[in-house]
């Protein structure tokens, strides 16, 4: 008998119980991403935690979370507080503390989402070239890279037309599209709450790098996502006080839109 060995992923958002609606997580390293550590690996932490509380109910459905100050590698808790569990649906409160602050207030329904048949949907999905046209996130500069080791963490080929940002020629657009993946390990609902915040921030389209620290983030997840690469697509219309709003879709090998989201985030300043 052969087993498969957890990916990076799944050992880097694992959670163990450490008290009554309480479970602890070591946040890793790997993750960070300027001034603190990837919203959308700490969502699919805190996502863990959630799923755990709320046995019988396995996926995220809609998630809303609240990024209060930046998540540092090292210790951290989640705490969990089951507001109702009836039904096919289940929705809790959480949190994720480290250093006795506050760092993240999540609200979460939980349920199981659709596996295969169709998502009907007048959203248009996002145009790729193959793969082996599209551009490596290898391409990413140098002190990007540096200050983003969470790039290395999974596998993003860019639309070749969006990837000007990277050579000092960014569109104005405000759209940047890439096919994801994860190594080593098939798409499900816990990897699409990383998906909806992985590619670099909108606003390297716009001309203007840098860290851009999530405020606010909503995710809805629509369907169980197909094996295979996804296809991710983030998109802005509108920065003004220093802040964006920044929207995803991510769709499957099965061409179905699985998940969406918008998120409010600081532009940023360099």
């Amino acid at each position: 008998m052969t087993t498969t060995a957890p990916s990076e992923f799944d050992l880097d958002t694992a959670v163990r119980p450490a008290g009554p609606g309480v479970w602890a997580a070591d946040l890793a390293a790997g993750w960070q991403v300027g001034g603190g550590l990837n919203g959308g690996y700490l969502l699919a932490t805190v996502g863990t935690a959630l799923r755990e509380a709320m046995p019988g109910k396995p996926d995220p459905l809609a998630v809303s979370a609240h990024y209060l100050s930046a998540s540092v590698p090292g210790p951290a808790t989640v705490e969990v507080d089951v507001r109702r569990d009836g039904g096919s649906l289940a929705t809790a409160a959480a949190r994720l503390v480290q250093d006795r602050t506050t760092r993240i207030e999540v609200l979460a329904t939980y349920g199981a989402l659709p596996g295969g048949g169709e998502v009907w949907t007048t959203a248009v999905e996002p145009e790729l070239p193959p793969r082996d046209r599209c551009v490596s996130g290898a391409v990413a500069p140098a002190d990007l890279r540096r200050v983003a080791p969470l790039m290395d963490r999974f596998e993003m080929l860019f639309h070749p037309d969006q990837v000007g940002w990277a050579v000092g020629a960014p569109s104005g657009d405000g759209v940047i599209s890439a096919w994801f993946r994860l190594p080593g390990r098939e798409p499900d609902p816990l990897a699409l709450l990383l998906a909806v915040d992985a590619l670099p921030p909108v606003t390297f389209d716009l001309g203007r790098p840098g860290w851009a620290p999530t405020i606010e983030l909503t995710a809805h997840l629509r369907a169980a996502p197909a094996p295979g690469w996804l296809k991710v697509r983030h998109a802005t219309r509108t920065l003004v006080g220093g802040m964006f709003e920044e929207d995803c879709e991510v769709w499957d090998s099965a061409d179905r839109l699985v998940a969406q989201s918008r998120q409010l985030a600081r532009a940023p300043r360099g």
